[in-house]
């Protein structure tokens, strides 16, 4: 049976350390400790592009997991309009390069358009074993 959690968070910066921890706390939940670092940083990067770039002032964004015994994908949706671009960025530069590490670390990502908005995604495979055989 696929497993899933979600939460709405405020447009905050508060809002990114309370989805990280969301976040971890599902995965330890599910007993899933593979790959939780990689996940961490990934909710890290979408939440905070959705406060910054993706949710109008007064809207939250939505973060849910989901896990089906072979993969979490995590999906941070926000009613924002635009479509998030992966750029390289230039080494003396200090953001812009969120999506590239995201990109990096998940085994597969993409955007789905909404209207309004989008939700940035992810998947992380191979992460749950047997965990969630129950």
């Amino acid at each position: 049976m696929p497993l899933l959690r979600q939460r709405r968070f405020p447009r905050a910066r508060r809002s990114v350390g309370a989805a990280r921890e969301f976040a971890v706390e599902t995965l330890l939940e599910w007993g899933c400790h593979d790959r939780q670092e990689d996940i961490r940083l990934c909710v890290s990067e979408l939440a905070t592009n959705a406060v910054l770039h993706g949710v109008p002032p007064g809207r939250e964004f939505l973060l849910t997991l989901t896990g089906d015994g072979t993969s979490i994908r995590v999906e941070v949706r926000d009613s924002g309009g635009g479509v998030p671009v992966v750029e390289a960025g230039g080494l003396d530069e200090c953001g812009g390069r969120g999506l590239l590490l995201v990109r990096a670390l998940a085994d597969d990502f993409g955007v789905t358009s909404h209207n309004p908005g989008k939700t940035v995604w992810t998947v992380f495979k191979s992460v749950l074993g047997g965990a969630l055989e129950s």
